[in-house]
């Protein structure tokens, strides 16, 4: 293996590749289900909490949110079949912005992927307590087992992987889709879903204003909108195995946007509408779901709709958990974090270090809350803060993302690429300047801002990690020799 003059890349054999393989398996559906399991948690609960500022408040916010992910994915359906590595965003960043800039995104998308399965395996512990009535003291053993029983799970092969989350997608789009037809003949919209007055006081009328806050309302939407389609951008960390990914990978990207955007705006149409729920009492609700499911169907078999309910859940921690296995392999596979962590199972080819590893440090964060700081605290920046903390770190990404995006238009304008972005830098420009105004907001609210804050150290960590150790020992995978092939690209 070459070791290029001026980089310190660390010099391997075939053997360590060889360690280090991934079986292809996903088509087409797989990569879809792919990408809507990880997200439909957040049409379950989350996007919700917006609406204490107002229905239209959450609605504007989510057409914003939504336009900035529509260029984001078509972004990526263009960025990660021309550059077909596990990597995904790391290796567009590292391809157009260097060592550096490649480290930065995927440390971002190492925060997103390891606390956003923990604010997930938080809420389904919490549902799974209500079921079988335990004590808020036995939430941990549940985290556990539910780690335990996921990571087992993508352990064992790729089929059984992408199968279960085609299974588990099915069950919870199925779930929304009764919900849907369910609340149709329930809904009344002037007098629920605009039952929030200009000072967020309960109109037990109805009929309030479109916009209760102002411009300043839709701001404070923001973050809760991008929970509605949060983790979409996990796809081309499949790429490796996906059976062609030149073909498949923009079809599932765009199929699985698009199924989101339609489930989004029923949901957030729907929910708030139900006669006996409304906007005001959602915009408080840890279950907007199983309250909708109720108000419908009445108390008596509540238990039954929060097993259903926990569908959405299971369906987005099973597979931000498959992500974060080969988004921790990526960066070790390549020595920005280390080596050892990016081994592959023996005969099934599935990064189980990496899956360990990233389900030990997001255990061992929501241990230190819950027991350092009591129960009821911890549970309340578990659910909270660490999920501010995964949304700001998506944007982050997201802008990383889209200047590659743009950098590569620039920089290797005769890069092949199977499939182009119809609105092009125009698209990734706007990824930019939404997710920037985002993070913005997050910065102004000091509830946001601790979670910022956080996010912070995790870099302080990494960065100080990579200027002393990383860089050092960096590997020529398959993400950096294409990315020093193109090094000294310049644009026509």
């Amino acid at each position: 293996m070459r070791n290029p003059t001026g980089n310190n890349y660390t010099k391997v054999d075939q053997s360590y590749f060889d360690k280090r393989g991934l079986k292809r398996y996903a088509g087409v559906w797989s990569l879809w289900a792919l990408g809507v399991g990880a997200v439909i948690s957040g049409h379950f609960s989350g996007w919700n909490l917006g609406l204490a500022n107002g229905w239209g408040s959450m609605f504007v916010a989510t057409i914003i949110i939504a336009i900035m992910y529509l260029g984001l994915c078509f972004s990526l359906a263009e960025m990660s079949p021309a550059l077909p590595h596990t990597g995904g965003a790391y290796s567009f960043a590292r391809t157009a912005m260097g060592r550096w800039g490649g480290f930065l995104t995927g440390l971002s998308e190492n925060v997103e992927y390891v606390l956003t399965p923990a604010v997930i395996v938080y809420f389904i512990s919490s549902y799974m307590a209500g079921i079988f009535d335990t004590s808020m003291a036995t939430l941990p053993l549940w985290w556990v087992g539910f780690y335990v029983v996921f990571i087992s799970l993508n352990i064992v092969g790729v089929e059984l992987s992408f199968k279960l989350t085609l299974v588990v997608t099915l069950l919870a789009l199925s779930c929304l889709l009764v919900f849907w037809v369910s609340a149709l003949p329930s809904i009344d919209f002037t007098k629920w879903a605009l039952n929030v007055g200009a000072d967020g006081a309960l109109l037990p009328d109805g009929n309030g204003p479109f916009l209760p806050f102002g411009f300043g309302g839709i701001l404070a939407c923001l973050p809760f909108a991008v929970w509605l389609f949060l983790a979409i951008e996990q796809l081309p960390l499949a790429a490796e195995e996906a059976v062609d990914p030149k073909r498949d990978m923009p079809r599932g990207i765009l199929a699985g946007f698009f199924t989101l955007l339609l489930s989004a705006f029923m949901i957030l149409w729907l929910n708030p509408s139900i006669a006996g729920v409304g906007s005001f009492q959602l915009g408080g609700s840890g279950e907007p779901l199983l309250d909708g499911f109720k108000a419908i169907y009445g108390d008596g078999i509540a238990k039954l709709l929060a097993t259903i309910a926990v569908l959405g859940l299971v369906a987005s921690f099973h597979t931000i958990i498959f992500a974060q296995g080969r988004q921790i392999y990526s960066l070790s596979r390549a020595g920005y974090f280390p080596s050892s962590l990016s081994v592959t199972h023996g005969s099934r080819k599935t990064p189980q270090r990496a899956m360990i590893a990233g389900a030990g440090l997001a255990l061992t964060v929501m241990f230190i809350l819950w027991f350092a700081m009591g129960s009821d605290r911890g549970a309340a920046i578990i659910g909270g803060t660490l999920l501010n903390m995964a949304v700001f770190a998506a944007m982050f990404s997201y802008i990383m993302q889209a200047l590659s995006f743009i950098l590569l238009r620039r920089k290797l304008p005769r890069l092949e690429r199977p499939y182009r972005s119809p609105f092009g830098i125009l698209g990734a420009s706007l990824t930019i300047l939404i997710a920037t105004v985002t993070v913005y907001y997050q910065l102004t609210d000091p509830v946001y801002r601790q979670g910022v804050l956080w996010v912070a150290g995790w870099f302080a960590v990494g960065i100080l990690y990579f200027s002393l150790i990383g860089r050092h020992r960096l590997i020529l995978s398959p993400e950096e020799e294409f990315a020093l092939e193109h090094d000294n690209a310049r644009p026509l």
